[in-house]
């Protein structure tokens, strides 16, 4: 298991060299204290396709969105195994995690099954047109030529900035973190937010 996330965390290099700066140039997240935009789009949750809603999901309790470049990629299948691993410590805090990126509903049912990475274990989303992106102030970036992903298929759509957003059960953005920006490892999304939604419930910690 280990040896392959240490040569898949080769490729975040290849992917930051492709679009961080551009990412840092054009987009502008939304901050601690503003009001997390609701939204619906297509998801699957262990190879099954649903309508996930934000809204839905608040009034469970806080939810932590995580913005990613694409699945089957270094970074991103670390990032989505951590939170896999830590999804019972999220779900006592009472919190619903979801993943979102501009991969295909086709690419992401194979994601959100495999064990290896989301494991079944909660949702991603698929947002195509980068327009959920960009109400979270974080610019679609272009496909980029050549690009593959660990298994050797092409990357054919466009790049969200890794960005990660707590929000609170009042639909309050709560922490932000960005990789280009805070220069965090795609692993402490997952464990920054845990302990942030901890604090929220002690008494479920």
């Amino acid at each position: 298991m280990y040896h392959k996330y240490a040569f898949r965390l080769l490729m975040i290099g290849l992917l930051s060299g492709l679009f961080k700066l551009q990412a840092m140039a054009q987009s502008t997240p939304l901050a601690k204290g503003d009001k997390a935009p609701l939204f619906t789009a297509r998801a699957c949750l262990a190879g099954k396709t649903f309508d996930f809603s934000l809204k839905n999901a608040l009034e469970k309790g806080p939810v932590v969105l995580y913005f990613y470049p694409a699945a089957y990629t270094g970074g991103c299948d670390l990032e989505a195994h951590t939170f896999s691993e830590l999804k019972d410590e999220f779900t006592k805090a009472g919190a619903t995690i979801i993943g979102v990126s501009a991969d295909d509903i086709a690419r992401l049912k194979s994601f959100s099954a495999d064990p290896d990475y989301c494991a079944g274990k909660f949702p991603v989303a698929s947002d195509p047109d980068g327009k959920i992106a960009a109400r979270y102030g974080l610019k679609l970036i272009p496909p980029q030529p050549g690009v593959k992903d660990v298994r050797g298929e092409p990357v054919t759509h466009g790049f969200i900035p890794r960005t990660t957003f707590v929000i609170d059960a009042r639909g309050n953005i709560i922490a932000v973190f960005s990789s280009e920006t805070d220069h965090i490892s795609p692993d402490q999304h997952a464990k920054m937010s845990l302990a942030i939604v901890k604090k929220l419930h002690p008494h479920q910690s």
